[in-house]
């Protein structure tokens, strides 16, 4: 698109010429020099040839081996050779990066601490995240990289162990990955105050750092833990399989895949909860605490019938199954998209029975495609009913779901901070005061959506003719029956 950009295709291999600036790099290949985006490219270790004097191998008598012997101890050399250029690029990034997140806590956090005037702990939380336990966490990951490289032969160093013991503390990265898009917001705002910008560039200069924005240094974390599956594949590219770390990096790979994962679940996580929010300021009527105060995500929603005990009562209410906890709610009679709080299931104390199809000796009744929620200690219990078997099916499926998803939450740690949820229901409550209708601040995924569908058995002409009609005035039948006061509900 212009000259000063660089032009290449899937498989070439460009030489990184400066990344000062983090979206765009300045790179060499073949066919000249220029400007390319960084997110179109991966990280490659160097991997150079060996030298031809280090690959042939030469018999002690001074003749060179014959052709079959030779080939495989140049491919073997080669493949030690590879693997060490792996080995040496793992480490030396790593010591890069200890150096890196060593400059920001020691050039800027202690430095902003000193200025109280300036910096409140909260303040220093958000624009910095919980990078300090990451610095700690790293000293030791590194320090466990040193012991376990064989300076002498580099190619038979075993770093898949070091992954596999310390895969639990790169889950820490989740909370400041969450956190980053805060930090740029604040720094944002505080960009625009001469003094802070002042300081920063002062904190820089002190601690003797490269030519780059404070929030230029603050996305290396969130770089750095999406790299460390790349390494590993290519370390596992190099290592044979009767190396004595090849089941560790093949463990180690898919463990750091499970990390990078579970960060990318987490974020979609926290985006809903926005979404979650508005919701529930959309329904009419809410009582008792914040649906977020428990839980974090909808795991499926639908109509059901419930019957209510002794007196054999059916209700149609709508069900939305979130972790933790099942809200049901009641449309209204005219503006059928409205909904009205009816009451809330802890799903933590029940268990969910499947119900046969037959009479019901308790309720003298016949019942179909029905399951009950039966609390053992209290006696709850709550009986519903699905209109037809596939929907109870994806029912029973649902509550399976729910509690997997309550007990993977407690494995890795998930919670929602108090400041997250009250910035939610705030960011809800500003959505509902921008003057939007209540009822359509419900967010997509938990409303059907309705299209037009034309009226069967027309020919396509008159199908046409019936969308192209003006619509008729209303009625005022049903605004008059609404002034009743006995009727208005």
């Amino acid at each position: 698109m212009d000259d000063q950009e660089l032009g290449f295709k899937a498989g070439d291999v460009i030489e990184v010429m400066d990344a000062t600036n983090r979206e765009w790099w300045w790179g060499r290949i073949t066919d000249g020099e220029g400007w390319f985006p960084a997110t179109f490219v991966r990280l490659r270790v160097n991997q150079d040839e060996p030298a031809d004097d280090e690959a042939h191998q030469v018999q002690e008598d001074g003749r060179v081996a014959d052709g079959e012997a030779e080939e495989g101890s140049l491919v073997q050399s080669s493949k030690d050779q590879m693997r060490t250029n792996v080995i040496n690029e793992i480490l030396s990034t790593e010591r890069d990066y200890i150096k890196h997140l060593r400059d920001i806590c020691e050039g800027y956090i202690r430095q902003c601490r000193k200025r109280a005037d300036m910096f409140s702990e909260e303040q220093l939380r958000t624009i910095f995240g919980n990078i300090e336990d990451i610095y700690r966490c790293q000293k030791a990951f590194i320090k466990a990289l040193e012991q376990r490289f064989n300076r002498e032969r580099p190619h038979l160093s075993e770093l898949g162990a070091c992954f596999l013991e310390h895969q639990a503390d790169f889950q820490i990265y989740s909370e400041y990955c969450n956190n980053h898009p805060n930090a740029c917001v604040e720094l944002s705002r505080l960009a625009k105050l001469s003094k802070y910008v002042y300081f920063f560039e002062a904190c820089r200069l002190l601690q003797r750092m490269i030519d780059i924005s404070l929030d230029g240094f603050l996305l290396t974390p969130v770089q750095k833990i999406c790299k460390y599956p790349l390494q590993l594949a290519e370390l596992l590219k190099y290592t044979p399989p009767q190396h004595r770390d090849f089941k560790d990096v093949e463990a180690a790979l898919h463990a750091m895949k499970n990390v990078a994962q579970l960060i990318n679940e987490r974020k979609r996580r926290l985006e809903n909860i926005d979404k979650i929010a508005q919701w529930q300021s959309s329904i009419e009527d809410w009582e008792g605490e914040d649906l977020l105060v428990r839980s974090s995500e909808l795991i499926y929603s639908g109509e059901l019938t419930r019957i209510l005990q002794p007196q054999a009562k059916s209700q149609q209410r709508m069900f939305f199954l979130f972790d933790h906890q099942l809200i049901y709610c009641k449309k209204d009679l005219l503006r059928r998209e409205v909904l009205y709080y009816k009451g809330r299931v802890d799903m933590d104390r029940l268990e969910v029975v499947d119900v046969e199809d037959g009479k019901d000796r308790d309720l003298h009744m016949s019942i179909k495609n029905a399951f009950r929620l039966c609390c053992s200690t209290t006696g709850e219990s709550h009986l519903l009913c699905a209109r037809k078997p596939e929907q109870k099916q994806r029912w029973l499926k649902a509550f399976v779901s729910e509690r997997e998803q309550v007990r993977l939450d407690q494995e890795t740690g998930f919670s929602i901070t108090e400041l997250q949820r009250k910035q939610a229901m705030l960011n809800a409550s500003k959505h509902r005061a921008a003057g939007k209708p209540k009822a359509t601040s419900r967010p997509y995924y938990l409303t059907r959506q309705k299209h037009p569908a034309l009226p069967a058995g027309l020919p396509p002409q008159q199908q046409v003719l019936v969308l192209a009609e003006p619509k008729r005035k209303p009625s005022t039948f049903w605004h008059s029956i609404s002034r009743l006061t006995p009727f208005r509900k």
